[in-house]
């Protein structure tokens, strides 16, 4: 781990590779937004925003999800 606070690109790529994981086998084109478009929704989020985002706590650290999706 490195324990320096990611950017706003390195998030924003972490949880588009994320969601691109969590929808591989799963994904529906009727309900669920294609990456791009879950990308572009994440670009309006705010930094407070995407960090929430990624769901993490002090299990799984913000450090160790960049880690896992970038």
């Amino acid at each position: 781990m490195n324990n320096t606070t990611p950017n706003r690109s390195q998030l924003i790529d972490a949880l588009v590779a994320e969601y691109e994981f969590l929808c591989h086998d799963d994904f529906d084109p009727d309900v669920d937004p294609s990456p791009a478009e879950y990308r572009s929704m994440l670009e309006t989020f705010t930094d407070d925003e995407l960090v929430d985002e990624t769901s993490v706590d002090d299990d799984f650290t913000l450090d160790e999800y960049i880690n896992t999706y970038a």
